[in-house]
């Protein structure tokens, strides 16, 4: 026992100082992929197989149009293949990112959100950051050596580049964007004594759907004459409660990613959501079911969901997927979703845009970016666009002829021009200025979905018959953070706040320190054990 103690203390030292070696080696070593350079000129002599994940609705006119982009973009570049894989979700496409870094067979393309691209660039050399890529004179947006008419990096919206940095640095370019829109029965709101406002408060929605739950004695709602009858359902909560906070200028998180979210502010605002939730006049996506299904039934007064959506809301849709027997005929109108200042209104931007990974090989980087930028084309933009209530991301798409066209058949059809749809759109371009975004970091995402799950709780309470008062909301709240790990997320910023200022070196210098001292303190006590 007392040579193995001796072996301990006589070599525990000189093992924190191969600690110290190793670390530092592994935190100047560890570069994951090499940083991206960009080349010169596009070697045209080798083929490049890039592979494309992006989403659709199992719409097969959105599938078409991606079809369609990548057979144009490889005539014009007949050594580029491009690979498409189809998701139903951005949850998968996330999930199956995060899976293949680790292997490096990630997608060179991909359609995804700044939420999870803050996770994705954990990874070092991941993801290529596009500043520099994108004002590149040959291959950069607008660049003289593209074989296409891209846009030039100022006919992208300002407003939507800024939604792709991370920390200063863009790492992805908007695709389409869209806001929430709220779909609104006006034969039922002209029938309860109310017009529509051009912007809508929360306090009229709530009003007029209180009144709407008015009953006869036969346990008939007299506004629709069924007996089944929910004012108001929002689809998304998690931005129902993002907005609201935004709307009145409370916190939700701070840019570094201290989590915000969990205050008074919020607190009154569950309150006030309980209590009509109670009532029966509110109710959720999650908990009742898709809020066009509703309206279309004349269900609903109410219904908001994403301007994307908007071929599924109203009389005519054509999407609607409820029986034809069961539909209303009434007049569907849009507006921007509920708020509390209507001189100040905010309402969320959202939609996709498109990152490009790092890969061994600079040319094979090189013609993901190609096809990525053939994306923001005006065929692709205004295509993709005319599909649901998406408006294109650059001004030149918006300013060029067809569009301009699209837009002023509104109406005239119940499939291209249905619209309602045609109304969505115009809803965003006329308020892209009034949108908002928050803030990304790792963990952003989680945040999101904690937002949601406060307002889901506090509406399944209500219908449960418990109780919501703020003991209940308190409870809310810790049993939220501990859901989705919120806690752990605020720890992290914290470190990263601390060591963020220092250089790279310098951390591993710090790390490997402790680790010496921690080593060091052992070796200390092993020799006092042996000595007494």
């Amino acid at each position: 026992m007392r040579r193995i103690t001796h072996i301990l203390a006589k070599h525990l030292i000189p093992a924190a100082a191969l600690v110290c070696a190793v670390f530092l080696t592994a935190c100047h070593g560890s570069k994951g992929l090499p940083e991206f350079v960009m080349p010169e000129e596009l070697d045209e002599s080798k083929q490049y197989e890039i592979t494309f994940w992006a989403k659709n609705d199992t719409n097969k006119v959105q599938t078409d149009i991606y079809k369609s982009a990548i057979s144009e973009f490889e005539k014009l570049y007949p050594n580029i293949t491009v690979n498409m894989r189809l998701y139903t979700d951005y949850g998968r496409i996330y999930n199956d990112v995060i899976t293949n870094i680790s292997t490096n067979t990630t997608p060179n393309v991909c359609i995804t959100y700044p939420d999870h691209i803050a996770t994705y660039i954990k990874g070092i050399n991941v993801v290529v950051p596009l500043d520099e890529i994108s004002d590149d004179k040959k291959y950069g947006l607008g660049g003289s050596k593209l074989r296409y008419d891209g846009p030039k990096k100022e006919e992208l919206i300002d407003k939507f580049m800024n939604e792709c940095r991370l920390s200063g640095t863009l790492y992805a370019l908007p695709f389409m964007r869209s806001t929430e829109a709220m779909y609104i029965n006006e034969d039922m709101v002209k029938a309860l004594g109310y017009e529509v406002p051009d912007i809508p408060t929360w306090d009229f929605v709530w009003e007029v759907s209180e009144k709407a739950m008015e009953k006869d004695a036969s346990g008939t709602y007299p506004v629709n004459g069924q007996k089944v009858l929910i004012p108001f359902i929002y689809k998304s909560t998690d931005n129902m409660m993002i907005s609201m906070l935004r709307q009145k200028g409370a916190p939700y998180s701070t840019d570094e990613g201290d989590i915000e979210l969990f205050n008074d502010t919020t607190k009154e605002l569950l309150l006030e959501i309980a209590g009509h939730a109670a009532t029966g006049a509110f109710s959720t996506f999650k908990i009742s079911s898709y809020p066009g299904n509703f309206l279309n039934a004349g269900q609903c007064i109410f219904a908001i969901d994403s301007t994307a959506g908007s071929t599924w809301m109203g009389t005519d849709a054509p999407l609607s997927d409820i029986a034809e027997e069961n539909k209303k005929s009434f007049t569907t109108l849009v507006r921007p979703i509920p708020q509390f200042d209507v001189n100040n209104p905010r309402m969320m931007s959202q939609g996709p845009s498109v990152c490009v990974f790092n890969k061994e090989d600079p040319q094979e980087v090189l013609a993901a970016w190609l096809f990525a930028q053939f994306l923001l084309t005006n065929d692709v933009q205004t295509a993709y666009a005319e599909t649901e209530g998406y408006v294109p991301v650059t001004a030149k798409a918006r300013n060029c002829d067809n569009y301009k066209e699209y837009l002023s058949l509104a109406g005239t059809d119940n499939n291209e021009h249905y619209g309602v749809k045609m109304d969505a759109s115009k809803l965003l371009l006329e308020n892209t200025d009034n949108t908002f975004t928050t803030a990304v970091f790792a963990g952003s995402a989680s945040l999101r979905d904690a937002a949601g799950a406060l307002v889901e709780n506090v509406v399944k309470a209500e219908r449960r018959g418990t109780k919501v008062d703020e003991a209940f909301i308190e409870k809310t709240y810790d049993d939220v953070r501990s859901l989705y790990k919120l806690d752990s997320v605020s720890a992290a910023s914290g470190r990263k706040e601390a060591l963020g200022t220092l250089p790279a070196a310098s951390k591993a210098l710090i790390i490997c320190l402790v680790a010496a001292w921690v080593l060091i303190g052992c070796a200390y006590l092993v020799r006092r054990r042996h000595k007494s």
